[in-house]
């Protein structure tokens, strides 16, 4: 209990201290005019209260992720509380905060544009077709998983078909109808559902009869069932995305970007969503070990039932919740998925509107844009949820690495304190290049191999960034001292 404790009072205690740390880096103006008020068109530029921002944000970027991948991350053991804390502070809350203050300072542009500003176009012409394959694995993933979830809540009485299709047409709506709409009216239910979970589940690990594991040197190891096959570097740091650092964060920000009125507020909503969202991957990595006795149990469950994560959280919620509080915070799974699904299509649909500059103030643009990524979603619902979910992990992970190199260039341009994002940034390039040469849907080498070659692929990154970054910053300094002299 004390490591579970003292990891939540960390994560605390980063926002307030660390969160400033990164505020005052960036240079929040509170005077400094918005996006949601110097250009507002009442359907994505739209000023909000903080309170909502914050709650949409939160909702955004909570899928299934901090609740699914904390389980099947809470399968290596204790190991999985450092990383979820040391993650969430130093690198997600770092890849939030920036990608959302970046857009704000450039007129709510999506991601993909914003990373082509600092690391050239070609790699924007890559962001661009990566953001758009990467939200429609999101939303194609968060249309079957909360479908499965209620067809498993109402005992399949109805064809899983028909659910998809409803919660389909919710996506539908969500993404034409202007924010203030309908996300913003409904996120409040959904925010309930997801505060009444997390706090039961506090609730219940702090007064059951449970003992959550401490870290200590002696299990610091993969203590999973087949740690050869499922090393903890890398496979842990791309199991627990959400909760930690995840590439789709990066694609939900610049919805809040258009719409928070002064730049004071980020820090809270990006920076405090981000962190938010470690404490509920960190309550569910913990209710995950102890709810099947220990860790080398919650392993034999998991492997009796397939490794289904979706299983493993509908029992620890209704058993260790009761009837009640366990249909409630179903509720809250259910919800978590949903409001990261619908949004992931709203996402898409700015960042195609932004690549061939299509006005969004009329109903009929947006829904000629949005159409054919419902049907491509719908397409892909066809294909095996496992197959889509395991590519999603690796892309997911290998944009926030893209987006930690494209702050790390922001930061270096700007003269700041660039070392904030480059330490993340070479180490999720590790990750992400390990993962795709040893995991089976990669080239499933041998471990000592990938490894040698992750570290390869990543020197050589890191010696072709810094090479161009320099050059760039000599650049830009050459240009604005003309400028001057003018």
């Amino acid at each position: 209990m004390i490591t579970f404790i003292t990891s939540i009072i960390a994560l605390i205690v980063g926002y307030f201290i660390y969160g400033r740390i990164v505020e005052n880096i960036f240079g929040a103006d509170i005077n400094r005019e918005t996006p949601a008020v110097r250009l507002r068109d009442n359907v994505d530029f739209v000023p909000i209260p903080a309170w909502k921002a914050f709650l949409i944000q939160f909702l955004n970027i909570a899928g299934l992720g901090p609740i699914f991948g904390a389980i099947a991350g809470a399968m290596f053991g204790p190991a999985a509380f450092l990383w979820i804390v040391l993650g969430s502070i130093f690198a997600g809350a770092i890849h939030d905060y920036f990608s959302g203050m970046l857009s704000v300072r450039h007129d709510g542009l999506s991601i993909s544009e914003v990373v082509g500003i600092y690391l050239g176009p070609q790699v924007k012409q890559l962001m661009r077709l990566f953001t758009v394959v990467l939200l429609i694995f999101v939303g194609t993933v968060f249309l079957v998983g909360p479908a499965k979830i209620i067809d498993g809540m109402m005992g399949n009485l109805w064809d899983i078909k028909i659910l998809i299709f409803i919660i389909l047409l919710y996506y539908v709506l969500s993404t034409v109808l202007p924010i203030n709409k309908m996300i913003s009216r409904v996120y409040p239910i959904f925010g309930f559902a997801m505060l009444f979970m997390a706090i039961g589940l506090v609730i219940a690990l702090f007064f059951g009869n449970f003992q959550i594991p401490e870290l200590n040197f002696g299990n610091l190891r993969n203590m999973t069932a087949n740690p050869e096959e499922t090393p903890l570097f890398p496979i842990l740091f791309v199991t627990i995305a959400c909760g930690a650092i995840s590439g789709f964060h990066a694609t939900q920000s610049p919805l809040m970007s258009r719409c928070i009125k002064n730049e004071k507020i980020g820090k809270g909503i990006f920076f405090g969503a981000m962190i938010t969202e470690g404490i509920v991957a960190l309550i569910w990595a913990a209710a995950a070990m102890v709810f099947f006795d220990d860790v080398n149990g919650l392993n034999q469950a998991m492997k009796a039932n397939n490794n289904n994560a979706a299983w493993a959280a509908n029992e620890i919620s209704v058993n260790m919740l009761g009837t009640i509080g366990g249909i409630l915070a179903l509720l809250g799974i259910v919800a978590a998925p949903i409001t990261s699904g619908d949004t992931a299509f709203r996402s898409a649909r700015l960042i195609i509107a932004d690549i061939f500059k299509i006005d969004q103030r009329l109903l009929k643009k947006r829904f000629y844009v949005g159409l054919p990524l419902f049907v491509i979603a719908f397409v892909l619902t066809q294909i095996d949820f496992a197959i889509i979910w395991r590519y999603f992990a690796w892309s997911n992970q290998t944009l926030a690495m893209l987006v930690l190199w494209t702050i790390t260039a922001y930061l270096m341009f700007e003269r700041k304190a660039y070392w904030i994002a480059l330490f993340p940034a070479i180490f999720m390039t590790m990750v992400c290049s390990t993962y795709i040469l040893i995991a089976p849907e990669g080239f499933e080498l041998p471990n000592n191999i990938s490894y040698m070659g992750g570290a390869l692929i990543t020197v050589a990154s890191t010696i072709l960034f810094w090479n161009y970054a320099t050059r760039k910053r000599v650049d830009l300094i050459d240009k604005k001292q003309l400028i001057e002299n003018k």
